[in-house]
């Protein structure tokens, strides 16, 4: 499906930027520039994207596609997430009782919140993947 990856030259992080990893970085990937760490990046990237995306080796191959990919599906996530926020008491009113239908306001304001933090992990990974370093704060 994605032509075969070319071979680059990855240019050396500038002094004081390899293997540093900013506030909000998601713990199993390794630090840019560690070793294996686009490993790390691709295996988390899968874990949080729909099971089926394993089968296009592309996706595996080119790093930087899976995480515009993850991006793209935890911002759906996002969008679903406050929608059924919106809607949940009117859809469950009539079908559970307001103990139930709290609960269920809950749930879904604790997974937006998981949600929050999670696309601000993948947009750290995506911008480490296109090349970005972070230096050592003193």
């Amino acid at each position: 499906m994605f032509p075969a990856p070319q071979p680059r030259r990855k240019p050396e992080p500038p002094p004081g930027h390899s293997g540093v990893a900013p506030p909000g970085w998601p713990p199993p990937v390794r630090p840019p520039d560690t070793p294996d760490w686009e490993a790390t990046a691709v295996a988390w990237l899968l874990d949080l994207c729909p099971p089926d995306y394993r089968r296009f080796p592309g996706l595996m191959r080119h790093a930087v596609v899976l995480a515009r990919f993850a991006v793209l599906h935890v911002e759906a996530q996002q969008l679903a997430t406050r929608r059924g926020l919106s809607d949940i008491r009117g859809d469950l009113r009539d079908v559970a009782s307001e103990a139930v239908v709290r609960a269920a306001v809950q749930t879904f304001q604790l997974e937006d919140a998981r949600l929050v933090r999670v696309r601000r992990e993948v947009g750290l990974v995506e911008d480490a993947l296109r090349g970005r370093r972070y230096r050592e704060q003193m």
